[in-house]
């Protein structure tokens, strides 16, 4: 048992929450890498194969874009009501619409069969996954942060994180298993089913953990101390509820570091895949495997971006990782494009690491010690899905559309990588270090 701001936590609960905040983000992640893979591999064919194969690209990245304008309305939505309600409500709510969804889409028709309502469906459940999607990394990550104590808030943070690497590896593990095991007939017909059906059983282990979490210790913290603002306002005759004159900044600092982070996931977790199969012309499990090794490697590059931000300070390590993706976005493609199957994957595993894995593992704490407790899950929900709406949900288009318009080149993903990388460093740098800050103020840091 640990003492954290004047009141106990089991350790057996802290271990609970982890683990939920874990197989949430597994979830998420997994749903992410099941669509990314299928939109770059199959879905081209399946959904829209009335388009030529660049065309049908592009469609499928917008597409996945719409999930994330869904996203959005889901941060509103759920963020509001895990600051009023609780988290432990939040996120029970949202691994149900997250897994049914993508479980659904499993089910979903072919446009040979249906024509133009299969399109219209994938897009339908796409935006119910991300109502769902909006809250739930963001409540995770708050509800994990709010029991640690402040000495080992990174690194027991950062264990949520190590849900991205699960989700991602099962994703990529289960299309690896089916394209060397399948025909192009037998997966166009049904096998492209399968990742999505294991969404499932996934939802169900999460499910089951949180019916026996507690609630966020800050929460209850946060009700005692509004309450006694309440009554100095009875007893001054103040009449003007607690408003922090702070938070802009806040929330500035918030959007520029999850730009740069959700950024680059989109580019090398989503749009690569693509790249690789329709424009270097390479087999399709090429861009899995780099994946599968990426997240294997990640398991332990996420706890140690953990520890080294709880030693040396997140906002140091934030400038680090940042400027060094940004040096690395051009001799990056310019492997990638060398159609070596291992120098391609060496370089995708450095990336990843760097530039998406390491700064996420940074992430989820620091934009919890950013906000205060009166509304951080609604603001953290807001900064991460703004941002992943215009990165992650368009970056993969846009990417799509600039490379067809120069004829396959690689240099606009690069350039887009080196923008979204000095996005984290520039908020990072023009921020305060909030290391170990109280999650019980009320107030935003700045």
């Amino acid at each position: 048992m640990s003492q954290k701001n004047g009141y106990q936590i089991e350790t057996k609960e802290l271990v609970k929450v982890a683990a939920s905040g874990w197989l949430g983000t597994a979830m998420e992640f997994m749903d992410f890498q099941l669509y990314s893979l299928a939109a770059a591999i199959v879905f081209t064919e399946v959904f829209f194969p009335n388009s030529d194969p660049a065309m049908g690209l592009i469609m499928s990245m917008g597409t996945y874009g719409a999930g994330y304008i869904a996203r959005l309305v889901g941060a509103v939505i759920f963020g509001r009501i895990g600051d009023k309600l609780g988290r432990r409500t939040v996120l029970f709510a949202t691994i149900t619409l997250m897994g049914l969804a993508s479980t659904l889409i499993g089910f979903l028709p072919t446009y040979q069969e249906v024509g133009i309502l299969a399109p219209v469906g994938l897009v339908a459940l796409r935006i119910l996954q991300g109502l769902g999607a909006g809250a739930e990394i963001s409540g995770a990550g708050i509800m994990v942060a709010e029991f640690c104590e402040t000495k080992t808030r990174g690194l027991i943070g950062s264990l949520v994180c190590l849900g991205t690497s699960s989700g991602t590896l099962l994703a990529n593990l289960i299309w690896t298993v089916i394209l060397m095991n399948m025909d192009k007939e037998a997966l166009l017909t049904w096998g492209w089913r399968i990742p999505f059906y294991a969404s499932f059983v996934v939802m169900i282990f999460a499910i089951l953990i949180r019916l026996f979490i507690k609630e966020s210790p800050v929460m209850a913290e946060k009700k005692k101390l509004l309450e006694e603002e309440r009554e100095k306002q009875i007893s001054t005759g103040v009449s003007q509820m607690h408003r922090s004159k702070k938070g802009k900044k806040s929330f500035a600092v918030a959007l520029g570091l999850r730009f740069g982070q959700a950024g680059n996931s989109g580019l090398l977790q989503t749009y690569l895949a693509g790249f690789m199969v329709t424009v270097l012309a390479l087999q399709k499990t090429v861009a899995t495997d780099a994946n599968i090794i990426s997240s294997l490697i990640s398991f332990i590059t996420i706890p140690l971006v953990g520890y080294l931000g709880d030693k040396f300070g997140r906002r140091k390590m934030y400038m680090i990782l940042s400027l060094a993706m940004a040096f690395y976005a051009i001799p990056m493609m310019i492997m990638i494009n060398s159609k070596d199957t291992v120098v391609l994957t060496v370089a995708m595993i450095i990336g990843l690491n760097v530039g998406v894995q390491g700064l996420f593992a940074l992430e989820n704490v620091t934009l919890s010690e950013l906000f205060g407790a009166k509304s951080r899950m609604t603001l953290v929900s807001l900064a991460k899905e703004i941002a992943g709406l215009i990165a992650t949900g368009f970056g993969p288009l846009i990417a799509a559309g600039w490379v067809s318009a120069t004829t396959g080149s690689w240099w606009p993903i690069a350039i887009m990588i080196i923008i979204f990388s000095l996005s984290s460093f520039w908020s990072a740098y023009v921020s305060e270090d909030i290391t170990g800050r109280d999650l019980n103020d009320l107030d935003d840091a700045m």
